[in-house]
């Protein structure tokens, strides 16, 4: 395997701190969100139910 060159790493890392400024100038960091969806599921008492067809 060859070791990437100096101006591969020097553009990885320009897009990486550009990607890291998106993300803090955005409003921080993922694990800091909520889940965009409440309750998805509904309530948790229904069950539902699967009945054969009678004919």
């Amino acid at each position: 395997m060859t070791e990437p060159s100096d101006e591969t790493r020097r553009r990885f890392r320009e897009a990486l701190e550009r990607k890291n400024h998106a993300t803090h100038a955005t409003g921080g960091s993922h694990e800091d969100a909520h889940a965009k969806v409440d309750h998805a599921h509904g309530p948790a008492d229904h069950k539902r139910e699967f009945r054969r067809k009678s004919g």
